[in-house]
């Protein structure tokens, strides 16, 4: 490899072992990840590989830098051909195929601002991105089951209300009133940068977050956040410039881009995208063998499956580095997984309105369950209820120090612009100089972080604040416990009890018996006051379709309950 772009943008400070004790991220005014990554690689780089995609069933497609740039070529003309024009938002559906990676780039080149959204949502789902984001284009895979028949109901329901119709373009397949995308690429005129598309400020790339505990909010952020993805692939997932990348993420997810395209591409790596409809580990593992997958990432839930199976009995040996990040970690899938492996997993936090705050480096040794210690690409403070600065050990909310954008200071990479059309909700988050992001943790006198849980899922038993997550990690190492969803439930004398709604591995276990099971176990592995007075069993939580559990629902169907609404 003769050219990497991450070169242009970081400064680095060596220390004596070798490893970066600080660094620097600088973008350009005119900075177009499109135009200055991809482009520049498809020139100086053409022949190495970018993505190479495969599926389930064998087949498999590699694509050169110099593919990459030529496509997105394509898709930016053919999106001006059809009136598509910088500022206007089109939502991208084409859960795990390539044409996702030219469509997005081509609405960078373009100036247009890029919305990925999940394949799963239905039409109640869709009316609120349509009509919350003004969508002007839908751009979707035909493969997907009855995906393209949610887009008609949730446009029709908002012509209903005079809203006009956005174009329909259909990937792989023919539908009656929809464009052709893959025609519409292969006839696109020749493209050339326009002498101004964009200034670095502008939106970019936009995202509903999954709507935990409320109504999905809308989040953009602007053309120089790609850079601020450095440190995620080249410090914490560690990506080899001659290895191959796998981050299990659908591509309508945040994660997609922090892990199959930005970092991963300014360090000139191939993308690895495996492509399934349904999850299995077997097959996954089979793949990242057969793949050659040298780095590796995924949220907790992927490796809780992947330790189940015997990994001894796959080749992992050119597996080198993997990362994890979604929710916190359960020490009990780190320490498994070690074991089996010898591969340390590195944890990272973030949210769709950051890159990676907090992290793991590949150099620093993990603490099982903790999220690392703060990037320095960001300044991360705990600040407790009044304002004040956390001490080692003491909870604190984790937030950001940067101006909000409204008010002209400093501009941090990688921090969202703000919610849009919701200036009172930017406004709460986004005060006193920091931005709040209403998670809490502690800091250990080692300067790492652990997760303590959201501001709003916190339980305050008998006095005692319980962070969800701190029980559900105790429950889930029962080993009658499938997944589990921890949750306060008012009571007159405590404030609140503890509540966990527990789906058990074999139904038919369920029952007084396991119940009292439970409790006796999470009482002699925690602290007294921490254990489950109510155990409830169910077949499936309520997830968003991201798969967090909402553990609001939950909330609200007890609170219906108690007051015999239900």
């Amino acid at each position: 490899m003769t050219f990497s772009p991450h070169h242009d943008y970081l400064t680095e400070e060596i220390g004596p072992d070798g490893h970066p004790v600080r660094y620097r991220l600088d973008c350009p005014d005119d900075f177009n990840f499109a135009y200055d990554v991809v482009d520049r690689l498809g020139r100086l780089e053409p022949d190495r590989l970018a993505l190479r995609w495969s599926d389930q069933h064998g087949a498999r497609a590699d694509y050169s830098f110099a593919d990459v740039a030529d496509l997105s070529d394509r898709a930016a003309a053919y999106f001006a051909s059809l009136g598509i024009a910088p500022g206007d938002r089109v939502l991208v559906i084409l859960k795990r195929r390539p044409e996702f990676w030219w469509a997005l780039l081509g609405l960078h080149k373009l100036g247009a601002v890029a919305l990925p959204a999940t394949h799963l949502l239905k039409a109640y789902d869709l009316v609120y991105r349509l009509r919350q984001a003004n969508i002007v284009a839908v751009v979707a895979t035909l493969e997907a089951d009855g995906l393209a028949r949610e887009v008609e109901l949730a446009e029709a329901e908002l012509a209903l209300n005079g809203a006009p119709r956005p174009l329909n373009l259909g990937a792989h397949g023919r539908r009656p009133g929809w464009l052709d995308f893959d025609l519409g690429l292969a006839q696109a005129p020749p493209w050339t940068r326009p002498a101004t598309c964009q200034r670095i400020g502008d939106p970019m790339l936009a995202y509903f977050t999954s709507g935990t505990t409320a109504d999905p909010k809308l989040v953009t952020h602007d053309f120089a956040y790609p850079i601020a993805h450095i440190p995620t692939a080249k410090y914490w997932q560690r990506v080899d410039p001659d290895g191959l990348h796998l981050t299990v993420s659908e591509s309508g997810w945040a994660k997609a881009v922090w892990g199959k395209l930005y970092g991963q591409w300014l360090m000139a790596a191939a993308v690895d995208v495996y492509d399934f409809d349904r999850f299995d580990p077997r097959q996954l593992l089979d793949h990242i063998v057969a793949a050659g997958v040298t780095s590796f990432c995924a949220a907790p839930t992927v490796y809780r499956f992947l330790i189940g199976c015997d990994l001894k009995a796959w080749d992992l040996s050119r597996l080198t580095h993997c990362a994890i990040a979604g929710e916190a970690m359960n020490p009990v899938v780190y320490e498994t997984f070690r074991d089996l492996t010898g591969i340390e997993l590195k944890e990272a936090y973030g949210q769709t309105e950051t890159t990676a705050t907090v992290m793991t480096p590949y150099w620093l040794k993990t603490k099982a369950g903790s999220m690392g210690q703060p990037s320095p690409a960001y300044d991360v403070v705990l600040l407790t209820a009044d304002g004040s600065q956390a001490t080692p050990g003491q909870e604190g909310e984790i937030c950001l120090r940067a101006d909000p954008p409204a008010a002209g200071g400093r501009r941090q990479l990688g921090l969202f612009q703000g919610y849009v059309g919701d200036d009172r909700l930017t406004a709460q988050v986004w005060h006193d100089g920091f931005y709040h992001t209403r998670d809490l943790a502690l800091r250990d006198q080692d300067g790492y972080l652990w997760y303590v849980g959201r501001t709003d899922d916190m339980i305050k038993t008998s006095g005692y604040r319980v962070s969800p997550f701190e029980v559900e990690s105790v429950v889930l190492q029962h080993p009658a416990v499938r997944e589990v969803a921890v949750t306060g439930v008012y009571d007159e004398v405590r404030g609140a009890v503890i509540k966990a709604t527990v789906v058990p591995h074999h139904p038919q276990e369920a029952g007084e018996a396991l119940a009292a099971d439970i409790k006796a176990f999470v009482k002699s592995r925690t602290a007294p006051y921490k254990y489950p007075r109510l155990i409830e069993f169910c077949d499936q939580l309520p997830m968003t379709i991201s798969g967090k559990i909402r553990r609001g629902e939950i909330r609200r169907r007890d609170a219906l309950a108690a007051a015999g609404a239900v």
